[in-house]
């Protein structure tokens, strides 16, 4: 894993806009004597006009308890990972998920029930506020383990891999059909092509792939587990992301082409109004 450690390691320290680490910096201010470290990650990451758009963050805790002055959000936390939250700054918006350094590290793992830290820390990420060298450590080896855990279940599905590209198309393929997904079916491709060196890379860097379960059966069980789990995430979201139905339409809009416009109900109950869309969107193949 030294070589995969070492790719990572430079991949989390590529400089980032200034305004983003500012905004790292005030997440992690927000959660004072809890907050370990801030990764940035998503479709912003190498934007350089970020007005307008939302910035995706998550924060890294020592614990739940102290990370919050209400303790049913340390207890929500801790059922149903990660709490999501809001977030302006400067003029610019965020969203930033909360994860202890203990769940980080496990759901970037082979022990993770769902896929959804996996995926995204599979990609390029940037660790942009760290509160000492420990904890940098820290976050370098649970996303080390992110793309090598991937790679291996994604491995049996691949019928020949002519090109190393092969192996994270087929995986962000595989991993979009463990959620309800917004984006159009082309995005699992341009997600790589996007950052096509650093997926040369990672593959070239990855210890050697040992999985022999049946793909079949893993990628079921991903599926049957991943879903359920959104639904549990949105639903608790609906109680601790101010504006969430409008964000909501509008990811939906962005990458699926749709005009979703919310009456004022909805955005009052911001759960029923995604119980409310989900089978019109469902129906025209908006969500997956």
């Amino acid at each position: 894993m030294s070589s995969l450690r070492e790719l990572v390691a430079d991949e989390l320290a590529q400089p980032v806009d200034p305004r983003v680490m500012a905004m790292a910096e005030a997440i992690a201010a927000k959660h004072d004597g809890a907050s370990r470290a801030v990764l940035f990650y998503g479709s912003c990451l190498r934007q350089q006009q970020l007005e307008g758009l939302m910035l995706d963050f998550y924060l890294i805790v020592s614990d739940y308890r102290t990370a919050y002055d209400r303790g049913w959000l340390a207890t929500a936390n801790r059922l149903i990972p990660p709490n999501v939250f809001y977030f302006e700054h400067e003029g610019l918006r965020a969203k930033y998920a909360v994860l202890s350094e203990a769940d980080f590290a496990r759901f970037c793992s082979a022990e993770a029930r769902d896929l959804s830290v996996i995926a995204r820390f599979s990609q390029p990420s940037r660790l942009v506020w760290v509160t000492d060298y420990g904890a940098r450590l820290r976050v370098e080896s649970a996303v080390a383990n992110a793309p090598a855990v991937l790679a291996a279940i994604t491995e049996p599905m691949l019928a020949q891999a002519d090109d190393p590209l092969d192996l994270w198309r087929r995986a962000f393929e595989l991993t979009y059909a463990t959620e309800l997904r917004a984006e159009r079916k082309e995005r699992p491709g341009s997600i790589v092509e996007r950052d096509a060196g650093f997926y040369r890379r990672l593959t070239k860097a990855l210890p050697d792939l040992k999985d022999h379960s049946d793909g079949e059966r893993t990628w079921r069980r991903y599926r049957r587990r991943g879903k359920r789990a959104q639904i549990m995430r949105l639903a608790k979201a609906s109680f601790t992301f101010a504006g969430g139905a409008d964000y909501i339409a509008w990811k939906i809009n962005r990458h699926a082409g749709t005009d979703i416009q919310l009456k004022p109900w909805q955005r009052r109950w911001p759960l029923l109004a995604a119980i409310s869309l989900l089978p019109r969107l469902l129906r025209t193949g908006a969500v997956r």
